[in-house]
C-alpha cells in the first residue's frame, strides 16, 4: 500500500504539449513562439501578395529576404502576432467572457482562410476607386469577425489593434522607412485599418484556441491532486 502511495503520477498528454510540460510559464512561452512564427509565415506570404500589386515599395537596400520584403517586416509581425494571440484569452478572463463561439481548429483555419481571401482581394480586385475598396474590406473584416468571433472584447481588441498599427504605419512611411504606392489618406493606404483589424481577429482566435490546451492541462493536473 506504501509503494502504491509513493508511485508518482504521470500528467496526461494534452494537445500539442510535451506532457511533461505543465506549468503555466511555459505554456506560455510555447504560445508565443508558435504564435511568432505563424505570424511571420502569414506576413511573408501576405507581404508577396502586396508586392505583386506594387501595393508597397521598400528601398533596395533593405530587400534582403526571399519574397522581397524589408528584413524586419516579418519579426515585426511575429512578435505583434504573439502579443496579439496571447492578449485575447487573457481578456477573455480578466473580463469574464470565456470565448465559445465556434471553439474547433476546423473554424480556426477557415478565419485563417477569410482573412488570407481579404487581403488577395485588397491586392488582386480592381475597385472604381478607393473608398468603395474600403467599404468592401470594412464589410468582410466585420464580417469575418461576426463569423469566427462575435465577442465584445474581441471586436474592442480588434479596433484598437487596427488603430495603434495604422498610427504605426504612418509613422513609418512619414519617417521614410518604407512607402504604399498612390497612398490616399495621411501617407498611408485607407482601407488598412480594415486589414488590420481582420488580422487582430484572425490572430485572437488562434491564440484562444491554444490557449483552450493549457486549460485542459490544468484541468487534468487539478483533477490528479
Amino acid at each position: 500500500m506504501a509503494e502504491d502511495d509513493a508511485t508518482p503520477t504521470l500528467p496526461k498528454k494534452c494537445g500539442p504539449y510535451i506532457s511533461s510540460v505543465t506549468s503555466r510559464g511555459m505554456n506560455l512561452v510555447i504560445r508565443g513562439i508558435v504564435l511568432f512564427f505563424i505570424g511571420v509565415f502569414l506576413a511573408l506570404v501576405l507581404n508577396l501578395l502586396q508586392i505583386q500589386r506594387n501595393v508597397t515599395l521598400f528601398p533596395p537596400d533593405v530587400i534582403t529576404s526571399i519574397f522581397s520584403s524589408a528584413w524586419w517586416v516579418p519579426p515585426c509581425c511575429g512578435t505583434a502576432s504573439a502579443v496579439i494571440g496571447l492578449l485575447y484569452p487573457c481578456m477573455d478572463r480578466h473580463l469574464g467572457e470565456p470565448h465559445k463561439f465556434k471553439r474547433e481548429w476546423s473554424s480556426v483555419m477557415r478565419c485563417v482562410a477569410v482573412f488570407v481571401g481579404i487581403n488577395h482581394a485588397s491586392a488582386k480586385v480592381d475597385f472604381a476607386n478607393n473608398i468603395q475598396l474600403s467599404l468592401t474590406l470594412a464589410a468582410l473584416s466585420i464580417g469575418l469577425w461576426w463569423t469566427f468571433d462575435r465577442s465584445r472584447s474581441g471586436f474592442g481588441l480588434g479596433v484598437g489593434i487596427a488603430f495603434l498599427a495604422t498610427l504605426v504605419s504612418q509613422l513609418l512611411v512619414y519617417n521614410g522607412v518604407y512607402q504604399y504606392t498612390s497612398p490616399d489618406f495621411l501617407y498611408v493606404r485607407s482601407w488598412l485599418p480594415c486589414i488590420f483589424f481582420a488580422g487582430g481577429i484572425t490572430m485572437g482566435n488562434i491564440g484562444r484556441q491554444l490557449a483552450m490546451y493549457e486549460c485542459k492541462v490544468i484541468a487534468e493536473k487539478s483533477h490528479e491532486d
